[in-house]
This record gives C-alpha cells, structure tokens and sequence, in this order.
C-alpha cells in the first residue's frame, strides 16, 4: 500500500493485515474515518471476529453511496491479507463506490495515469518484500516526478504475514 504525500493521507490500520487507505480533503478526513472506525467496532461485536478484507470494501463502498448525491471527494484503496489463507486483497473505489478488484496491484488519485504505466512495467508477481518494495519505489518516484501536483514524497507499505513495513521516501521538491 502507498501514499503519496501531498494532500491530507491517512491511513486507518483495522487491524495486523487490513489497511484502509483514505486520501480527502481535511474537513471529510474526520467524518469518514469516524464512521468507519465506528462501523468496523460494531461489526466486531456483532459478528464477533475481525474483519476480512472483501467485507471492509463492501463496508466502505456502502459509505460512499450513501453520499452519491453530496459526495465525499475520496478515493480509497484498500489492501491486506485474508487472515486464514494470507491471499492478498488489493482495490480501489470512486467517489461513488464503483469497485476495482484486481490481483496485482491499485492505483488512485493524483498522477494515477502514470501511476498505471509504471506499475504494469515494473510489477512481478510473487516477488520478495524487499524487490517489491524496490520496485514499489521506483515505480511511485518515477510517477510522482511526471506529475506537478502529485507531491514531496512516496509512503510504502508492504503487508506481510507477520508484520507491517512502512518506509518513507522523499521525491523532488522543486
């Protein structure tokens, strides 16, 4: 998972494996991780169990479209690992919650068209964590530097079975 550092980013750890990414103005930040701090507690205590990642994307799309008319301007990706079988769940959402399910990798928001290109260059499937990171880097710098408002700086996290790595990298600044 990876945030490009620019506009307002957040991300909202629901548990060791499940991370949801929100990027939002400011104002929407607080209201929508709210709600779904709020909705994740009470599905745990209903449900009794924590949350797979397919559920959370139903979750969120569900708050998106209750919006569809005075929109929440956000476009979530959500990434993690199903607890029981350590299969990885990538997706992203519009404003109006129209999901995207794949099995490689999501892209969203700023500099997203070249954010696409380089990732269908780079990306091997079942590679380690540190060459999917060096790849994760190369393929955020090189995109963040085509894109004037993309920002200062790439955020990576990589999701394993065990553990959450989180690496900071700074881009051009001019």
């Amino acid at each position: 998972m990876v945030e490009v550092v620019m506009e307002e980013v957040v991300v909202v750890e629901v548990m060791v494996g499940v991370e949801v990414l929100e990027v939002m103005v400011v104002v929407e930040l607080v209201e929508v991780v709210e709600v779904v701090v709020f909705r994740l507690n009470l599905y745990e205590l209903k449900e009794g169990r924590q949350i797979k990642p397919y559920t959370l994307m139903s979750m969120v799309a569900n708050l998106l479209y209750e919006k569809r008319f005075g929109l929440y301007y956000t476009e979530p990706a959500i990434a993690g690992l199903d607890l029981k079988t350590f299969k990885p769940f990538t997706c992203s959402l519009d404003l109006i919650d129209c999901p995207m399910v794949t099995d490689d990798f999501v892209v969203s928001v700023t500099c997203s068209e070249q954010m696409y290109g380089m990732c269908e260059s780079l990306w091997e499937p079942n590679t380690d964590p540190e060459h999917l990171f060096e790849t994760i880097s190369q393929a955020m710098l090189n995109a963040v530097d085509q894109d004037a408002v993309s920002g200062m700086g790439v955020i990576v996290h990589i999701i394993e079975k065990d553990k959450i790595t989180t690496r900071t990298l700074m881009a051009r600044m001019d």
